[in-house]
């Protein structure tokens, strides 16, 4: 027997399909439905904050004295 365009046991488009297929799977970044995001917690929300200059150094220290006393509570 002859079999004309297989390549182990597979003819190309086959191929072309599995490797479609593990380039979707493997390289394209997106978000799995169902899957936990991590939330960010009081500390990076108030880093953003501060880093992008909503709030002053002031407000800052103070509001990170408060986190940090609550978690101390806990």
């Amino acid at each position: 027997m002859h079999y004309e365009n297989y390549y182990w046991g597979m003819n190309l488009i086959w191929w072309a399909l599995w490797i479609i297929l593990l380039f979707w799977i493997f390289v394209i970044p997106y978000d799995i439905p169902g899957q936990k995001r991590k939330k960010d917690s009081a500390f990076d929300i108030l880093n953003k904050r501060y880093a992008n200059g909503d709030i002053s150094i002031a407000k800052y220290k103070s509001k990170r004295k408060n986190i940090e006393e609550k978690l101390h509570d806990i």
